[in-house]
């Protein structure tokens, strides 16, 4: 890549975060179904179309990592060698624990960001609805790397099974948090827990 290119693509992807940010601010400070992506865009000093370039839906400004989780999925999962895809996305998971990644980061900020969504039925549907594609997508990402088709039973109940823990446990350190408990020790508690789950499921399968 040139310079040109790399330092557009760094732009591009400031600019990005910059209006992903300033969205949640005001979702969180005045509730999402209270602001519009006019006045997101108003705020961000861009055009509203500039917005829509970036976010094709309004709920994409709130959650805005998705595609940053597939990326490092997938990029662990096709560098994994000769090891079962499972366990490579569960030490992929404990990684980003340990190394205090944002998504899984819990602090105030977090905890008035999903006040916010529960507030909002429009952003309550779009995470279950994201929760959803993320599992199949996962799905497809574990069936495609051992060679077997798509929406194979055992890749489909893995990632079912991985992302539920995940959604578990962060709902866990959520409340642990708010409850003055360690969130992280929560979170890696029932985290770890799933796991076992998982790796008993796929037992015997190329998965595991």
């Amino acid at each position: 890549m040139s310079k040109p290119d790399g330092l557009r693509k760094q732009k591009k992807a400031e600019t990005r975060q910059a209006i992903s940010n300033i969205a949640t601010r005001l979702f969180v400070e005045r509730g999402f179904d209270n602001v519009s992506v006019a006045e997101v865009a108003l705020e961000a000093g861009v055009a509203r179309k500039t917005v829509f370039n970036y976010f094709p839906r309004k709920e994409d400004l709130i959650f805005d990592r998705e595609d940053e989780v597939r990326a490092l999925v997938r990029e662990a999962i096709s560098g994994r060698g000769t090891q079962p895809p499972v366990p490579v996305f569960q030490a992929l998971m404990r990684t980003l624990v340990a190394t205090g990644h944002p998504i899984f980061r819990i602090t105030e900020r977090p905890i008035a960001f999903w006040r916010t969504v529960s507030q909002s039925p429009a952003l309550t549907t779009y995470a279950r609805e994201l929760q959803v594609t993320l599992g199949n997508d996962l799905g497809d990402m574990l069936s495609d790397t051992v060679d077997q088709p798509r929406g194979d039973p055992g890749a489909r109940l893995a990632a079912a099974m991985l992302v539920s823990t995940l959604v578990v446990a962060y709902g866990e350190a959520l409340r642990a948090f708010r409850e003055d408990r360690d969130p992280m020790k929560a979170f890696v508690r029932v985290m770890e827990r799933g796991f076992t789950g998982v790796h008993a499921a796929v037992a015997g399968t190329p998965y595991g």
